[in-house]
């Protein structure tokens, strides 16, 4: 299937019910429009495994967590879920202005949803992901990206992971300048 077409990975035929019904085609579909909206980077240290940009055209995922893994003997890649699920959560913080906490509820269930809709089990994708997630006093955040939206951890009152990714930035040492900064201190702005 091409992927200039109107959803490149779900199949393209028509649906036998009407498409308000839950249907795991219409969730792949829309899993796809998405995926063709925003960029994905996977060269960054991530708190808590994924995150996304000020404008929420980057979808970061940690540099350390596998692209995949295997489930009752079947290869899962996993990009297509996290992706979903930030943006889902960036689009209702600030979109509807909710709560972190709030918005994380409804992403995580969507993102549970793609996951089963491909018949793959949620506890041992969940199992997976917890095994890579990254806290506040983990030294292996060293390259952080610039443009993190650090709305999420300002609501969970997470105040030493961001004291610390502030410092490094004011340093110049733990954040990985953005393109822009980039052009802009070689003086090409």
């Amino acid at each position: 299937m091409p992927t200039t077409s109107c959803h490149p990975i779900a199949p393209h035929r028509k649906l036998r019910i009407p498409d308000w019904y839950v249907s795991t085609l219409m969730l792949e579909r829309t899993v796809d429009a998405i995926l063709r909206r925003v960029s994905l980077r996977r060269d960054y240290d991530i708190p808590y495994l994924a995150g996304y940009s000020q404008d929420g055209r980057t979808i970061y995922i940690d540099r350390h967590l596998p692209r995949s893994f295997t489930d009752k003997g079947r290869t899962v890649e996993i990009d297509r879920y996290l992706i979903l699920h930030e943006t889902v959560e960036k689009s209702l913080i600030d979109e509807l202005d909710l709560h972190y906490l709030h918005a994380h509820q409804i992403a995580t269930r969507a993102e549970e949803s793609a996951v089963r809709a491909d018949r793959i089990s949620w506890r041992a994708y969940d199992a997976f992901m917890q095994k890579y997630v990254k806290t506040v006093g983990d030294e292996r955040l060293s390259h952080v990206p610039a443009d993190l939206d650090l709305k999420p951890y300002r609501d969970e009152h997470d105040r030493d992971l961001i004291a610390r990714m502030k410092k490094a930035e004011a340093e110049g040492v733990l954040l990985a300048p953005s393109p822009r900064r980039r052009a802009a201190k070689a003086g090409k702005t």
